[in-house]
């Protein structure tokens, strides 16, 4: 990621009437859409409660393209993107937008490359212009790509090499995957981050930048027709190429444990527990956000009150699981306390894990997971930002924007059963891979 990013009882009391009045289903709001010419698809949501506008371009472009000697090229242009084209030179966007009340952001996934912008009305036309640039013409300067190649390694070094839970999870998905391009990191590499050519930079970008490859979201203080009018304007002339080859491997079925251990300098071990899950579009995506929920979500959940307040062997834990295109990986990710072994730990997560499947949750745990889900659910929809995260998200992962206003429809439905038959599906022995980070005493600096 390029820069960090960052109600209340009313809300919560907003959620509940939802469940408990029956129409279980997100307020629908005004969602324009067109496709372009050239293939991209463009979705606008007018709000003119204030006068400002974001706008998301999902490019369907990340790890899972690329291949061996090419890892991490695509968070590389995340970077890159922002570093100069033909008309917005080397450090001018940022420049420039922020001149006119805007700012921007980006972030690289597994499966997708997203950039940000958030403007006043007023800077409209300057941000369209700004992006259609770096699409069209965006620079392959040698000395740019020397210098921001030196800043992606640096990047690793510190977000992987030099953190402890960074190079965990990296070994964790590389043990978990073994066919599957979901297997390499994000940031890559850093043999292929040293060696990528300039023949490799420029197909990468043709395919990932390809304007059909994209879905951009706009949402504020607009309305459709002008937005419209400004991408046949600006983006409609940029042509399209083909889009990335199809990811047709298939993680093979895991066929019993795996296990990893690293063992660096650290003030106490870490304990990874990953296991192979379906897609975001998958039928019980639901279910499994209720189980994830009453697991980990806040200090009253299971694992927390085991681990943390009970037995007192852990100083926090939780439970993730990652939006794929391609079947993905939930985690539990626990921090033993000092001097506790970390087989104590998983002991008690797979004994936690073990009564979700053989005990149903309580009504209450059902339903104040369903209520947290709303709540996050809510909160995120409240804002422009939120919205246009949001609405990209249902449309790139999900197939269609639409399925987000059955959201809360969605959540509602969701039984005991439904909970317990996703922890039997998934929280099984062979089907887990754990990864666990012991210490050990910090080198002695030669003379």
């Amino acid at each position: 990621m390029r820069k960090r990013m960052t109600g209340g009882a009313a809300l919560l009391l907003a959620a509940m009437a939802v469940f408990t009045g029956g129409a279980a289903r997100a307020q629908e709001f005004p969602v324009a859409s067109r496709t372009l010419k050239n293939g991209m698809k463009v979705l606008v949501q007018p709000d003119h409660s204030i006068p400002n506008v974001a706008l998301y371009i999902f490019y369907r472009i990340g790890s899972r393209n690329e291949r061996p000697g090419t890892t991490g090229i695509s968070h590389f242009f995340e970077h890159m993107m922002f570093n100069g084209a033909k008309k917005y030179g080397p450090g001018e966007l940022d420049k420039v937008m922020e001149a006119n009340g805007g700012s921007n952001n980006a972030y690289t996934s597994r499966d997708v490359t997203v950039y940000q912008d958030w403007f006043p009305r007023s800077a409209m036309g300057l941000i369209f212009d700004i992006e259609a640039d770096r699409i069209r013409d965006l620079s392959f300067d040698p000395g740019k790509i020397k210098s921001e190649r030196g800043v992606v390694a640096s990047e690793r070094r510190t977000s992987v090499d030099g953190n402890n839970f960074g190079v965990l999870d990296e070994q964790l998905w590389a043990t978990a995957f073994l066919a599957h391009p979901y297997q390499w990191p994000v940031v890559g590499w850093m043999s292929d981050i040293e060696h990528w050519t300039m023949e490799d930079l420029k197909r990468h970008f043709e395919m990932g930048y390809s304007p059909a490859n994209a879905t951009m979201v706009v949402t504020g203080d607009v309305t459709p027709e002008e937005i419209f009018a400004l991408c046949e304007k600006t983006i409609e002339p940029i042509p399209s190429h083909a889009a990335p080859p199809a990811v047709t491997t298939a993680e093979p079925e895991q066929m019993g444990e795996r296990r990893i251990v690293v063992r660096k300098y650290a003030q106490l071990p870490v304990v990874m527990i990953g296991y192979h899950v379906p897609q975001a579009n998958s039928a019980d995506f639901f279910a499994r956000a209720i189980l994830r929920t009453v697991l980990a979500a806040g200090e009253s959940s299971r694992l927390y009150q085991r681990l943390v307040d009970k037995d007192q062997l852990a100083l926090d834990v939780s439970v993730y699981e990652e939006t794929g295109f391609d079947p993905t990986l939930a985690i539990v990710v626990a921090q033993p306390k000092q001097g506790v072994d970390p087989a104590a730990v998983e002991k008690a997560i797979y004994e936690e894990l073990e009564r979700m499947k053989s005990e149903p949750v309580s009504d209450r745990e059902l339903e104040k997971a369903k209520n947290i889900e709303l709540v996050g659910f809510y909160q995120r929809m409240r804002t422009i930002n939120g919205r246009a995260n949001t609405i990209g998200t249902y449309e790139v992962f999900f197939g269609d924007y639409h399925k987000l206003f059955d959201a809360a429809k969605g959540f509602a439905a969701v039984t005991k059963e439904d909970v317990q038959r996703a922890a039997r599906n998934y929280f099984g022995a062979n089907n887990r891979t754990v990864a666990t980070l012991l210490p050990e005493a910090e080198e002695k600096t030669k003379p």
